[in-house]
């Protein structure tokens, strides 16, 4: 007999009681040296595991008797596992496989349960964005009627403020034509009064002004205005004046209230601004000169300081066209000067301002 070894795979698998019985799950065990010798007998005619082969049907002697060795017949792969284990596994398959739909249709339901809860999250979210969207909408539909509402009213306001202002335009620009005629209607009656000697004396020094007193316009001037205008009671004084007028460096300033040095003129004392210095009468004098850039002031009357400032803005005025800072034409030059005239005849006669 050869030696006994072990089966790692069942050649007669499929008809095998053993084989069948192992994949039932119920563990035979079968003896190592009788793989031949079980297979022709297997072979020939099949057999029941619950009655063991008659003697006289030439088979074998039950297993029983036979002394072999036995091992654990494993899986066709090779791999050893316990009955205990086998049982488990297949009771767990079998578990797996009934609890398998159920806890499937479980899952299912929790996902939709929380698709369901998440879709419904999404909703409350949009129309909660959707009311608010709304709302803004609101307001800034109302800020929008608003600022409406104010361009209308500064558009009739700017409207109104335009039509005012060209009424006003209107109303200036005819109150300026009807002046302009006025004046041009005064010009012409004045034309036909003007001494013409003057006029051509005039005329014939603004070619070439200067301000030399032999030339006759100036000569007339001095003569009939400047001269009388400044002769006053102190004659010393009165020539120290008119030279300071006509070189332009005479100063008249209110009086102030400090103690000023005692000036005398011609044996005259002015001991306070209660004495004028010009003509000697006692009078509130307002106002002192100063002669160039001496330190020494001289109290005036408000006659003396009409006189003086006559005559000042004659100067004034005949310097301007000198220096061509007068652009007009010769009549109206020859009026203003004449004016100026009036006012050196006024004053010489004792009439001025009250202000002064």
């Amino acid at each position: 007999m050869d030696p006994p070894e072990e089966p790692t795979r069942c050649p007669a698998r499929r008809t095998c009681p053993v084989f069948l019985a192992m994949s039932s799950g119920i563990v035979h065990y079968a003896p190592s040296g009788l793989g031949p010798v079980l297979e022709r007998n297997l072979g020939e005619e099949p057999w029941g595991t619950d009655s063991p082969p008659q003697p006289d049907q030439g088979l074998l002697p039950p297993l029983s008797a036979v002394p072999v060795p036995w091992k654990s017949v494993g899986p066709c792969k090779g791999r050893r596992e316990s009955p205990g284990a086998l049982v488990g596994t297949s009771a767990g398959e079998e578990a797996q496989g009934e609890e398998g739909p159920a806890a499937a249709q479980l899952h299912v339901s929790r996902l939709r349960s929380s698709s369901t809860e998440m879709r419904e999250k999404g909703s409350e979210f949009l129309k909660e964005e959707l009311h608010k969207a709304q709302e803004e909408l609101k307001l800034k539909d109302k800020e929008c009627e608003r600022l409406s509402r104010v361009r209308e009213q500064l558009e009739q306001e700017l409207e109104e403020l335009t039509a005012s202002l060209f009424e006003e335009a209107h109303k200036m620009v005819r109150e300026a034509n009807m002046k302009q005629a006025a004046s041009e209607k005064q010009l012409k009656e004045a034309r036909g009064k003007v001494d013409t000697t003057l006029f051509a004396e005039f005329q014939a020094w603004r070619e070439s002004p200067t301000l030399d007193k032999t030339c006759p316009f100036l000569e007339r001037v001095y003569r009939e205005d400047v001269g009388p205008c400044l002769d006053f009671t102190m004659q010393e004084l009165s020539v120290l004046v008119r030279a300071a007028v006509e070189d332009n460096t005479l100063t008249i300033e209110p009086v102030a209230s400090q103690t000023l040095p005692i000036v005398k003129v011609a044996e005259v004392e002015c001991r306070s601004a209660n004495t004028c210095a010009l003509s000697g009468l006692a009078r509130v004098c307002r106002h002192r000169i100063r002669l160039g850039d001496s330190e020494s002031h001289y109290y005036i009357s408000p006659s003396s300081r009409a006189r003086i400032t006559a005559v000042c803005n004659f100067f004034t005025y005949i310097r301007y066209i000198q220096q061509g800072l007068v652009r007009q034409d010769a009549e109206p030059m020859f009026w203003e000067v004449t004016r100026l005239r009036k006012e050196m005849s006024l004053a010489k006669l004792g009439f001025f301002p009250q202000e002064a």
